[in-house]
């Protein structure tokens, strides 16, 4: 009788030990990790455009603006950006031309405060070069763009540099009087230089 009990007793312990060995050693394994995501360096980056006010050009930028980037350059269609801009930081380097522009007709940025683009593809063109594809939307006006980008890496840090041709009327940017093209031109071009940390290397 002491003998079965003995036996009985050793096969219990060997059992938990074999339950717990596994589990133990689960608990062991150092937890998956995600790769970060890559940050925009503001203080590196610029977002600007030129006007054309009775074939002059009249240069202004944004101060405030955010993007989101998942971006493999080895996988580039499989990358996703999207970018954010509050239309109230607009500048033309004159506050009372920066007050006109935050008016109704202009940005009306007190209504609509924001401007965004979403990315719906990327094509990788060789060289560093790329295209994206996307929506951009000011003023409650959605539009398709396609927007050419350099990428150089310097470091960690990676720059994308590129631009398009905006038509402005087609956002209802000049409403009114202002929608005359002999005063200010329908094109507007955008530049800019977004630069970003935590980008896989090229």
């Amino acid at each position: 009788m002491k003998t079965i009990f003995s036996t009985t007793l050793i096969a219990l312990a060997s059992a938990a030990l074999l339950v717990q060995g596994p589990a133990c050693a689960a608990t062991a394994k150092p937890a998956a990790t995600t790769a970060a995501a890559p940050q925009l360096l503001a203080a590196q980056s610029e977002l600007g455009f030129t006007s054309k006010q009775m074939g002059v050009p009249v240069d202004g930028r944004f101060k405030h603006f955010d993007a989101q980037l998942s971006f493999d350059p080895k996988k580039p269609e499989a990358g996703k950006v999207s970018f954010n801009i509050e239309l109230a930081s607009v500048s033309l380097g004159d506050p009372a031309f920066d007050g006109e522009l935050a008016k109704p007709a202009w940005f009306d940025s007190k209504k609509l405060p924001q401007a965004s683009f979403q990315s719906s593809a990327i094509k990788a063109l060789g060289g560093g070069r790329f295209e994206v594809a996307g929506k951009l939307n000011i003023k409650g006006q959605a539009r398709d763009v396609v927007v050419p980008l350099s990428l150089a890496q310097t470091g960690t840090t990676t720059t994308a540099s590129g631009g398009f041709v905006l038509k402005r009327l087609e956002f209802k940017i000049g409403d009114g009087e202002w929608a005359d093209t002999s005063m200010v031109a329908n094109d507007v071009q955008v530049k800019f230089k977004l630069a970003f940390s935590g980008v896989a290397p090229l």
